[in-house]
């Protein structure tokens, strides 16, 4: 068996398209994004998901602070852009410097145009299966199910990883699609035992090659959202060798990254929904 790639580059592009017929419908939509520091990956993201908006026609506007930015000054920032009605989504980039406590300036963003999804109100949303801004590397891994064909419903799926940003929010979208769901991690014992059950694999822990093709179920849905950069290049949690026993594969890169890109950018539509009352947000 040779697996089939999910190739997230070409659906990211259709995603992308409908999200510039949203923007031009809509007529304007601001997406500001705060990046504090010199964090060389940070300024790479950053880049690419300026790039991708102002293509999709978004009014992107990149904040930049000095690594040694007082945590004041940032919760100010944040104030201020909820405020400006001409900004519809925030994004606050990650990892912040170690003076900032993440969770007080994530939090601190306003819960409609919080597009990564992060603020309690959206992940208490979550929970409750009425989702409103949801993460977008799982977002992304479900539009990428989605895409080819792949009905959680019935299912074992295994959720390696339990972030906050992909392992928790995934395993959540997987049970309304109807998926029994097992979240593994740091702790889990037999690891390899859980994964070869599943018919469906999300591996988001930031471990290179942990994924070998002994521990996968004969045509299983593997999706690699781990990524390290290492000496040979960028590498995913799942080791390509997979795709010789997997019935679906998203590449390394190519995969899961472009969907997430492609997934904020529609979050940010949704926001500037939000905040024209076209969609109904709780408490606005």
């Amino acid at each position: 068996m040779t697996a089939t790639m999910m190739d997230g580059k070409a659906l990211a592009v259709e995603v992308r398209a409908a999200v510039a017929r949203d923007v031009e419908e809509l007529g304007h939509v601001g997406l500001a994004t705060i990046l504090v520091g010199d964090d060389p990956a940070s300024h790479v993201y950053i880049a690419g998901k300026h790039k991708a908006a102002t293509e999709a026609g978004i009014d992107a506007r990149d904040v930049r602070l000095p690594a040694d930015t007082p945590e004041a000054d940032v919760l100010a920032l944040v104030e201020q852009l909820n405020q400006d009605d001409e900004i519809d989504g925030i994004l606050v980039q990650l990892p912040l410097p170690a003076h900032i406590d993440e969770t007080t300036v994530t939090y601190a963003v306003a819960p409609a145009k919080d597009v990564d999804g992060f603020h309690p109100v959206n992940a208490g949303h979550l929970y409750l299966g009425t989702p409103l801004h949801v993460p977008a590397t799982p977002a992304g891994c479900m539009e990428l199910l989605t895409a080819y064909g792949v009905d959680p419903a019935g299912k074992d799926a295994v959720v390696i990883g339990r972030s906050e940003i992909v392992g928790r929010p995934m395993a959540m979208l997987l049970v309304q699609a109807h998926a029994t769901v097992t979240i593994c991690h740091s702790r889990t014992a037999e690891l390899a035992d859980h994964v070869r059950r599943a018919d469906i694999v999300v591996a988001a822990v930031g471990r290179p090659g942990l994924v070998t093709p002994d521990w996968v179920k004969p045509g299983a849905a593997v999706l690699d959202v781990g990524l390290t950069r290492t000496d040979e290049g960028i590498r995913g949690d799942v080791d390509p060798d997979v795709a010789s026993v997997a019935g679906l594969l998203t590449p390394m890169p190519g995969g899961t990254g472009p969907m997430t890109i492609a997934m904020l950018l529609r979050s940010a539509v949704k926001a500037a929904r939000f905040r024209r009352r076209l969609l109904a947000y709780p408490g606005l």
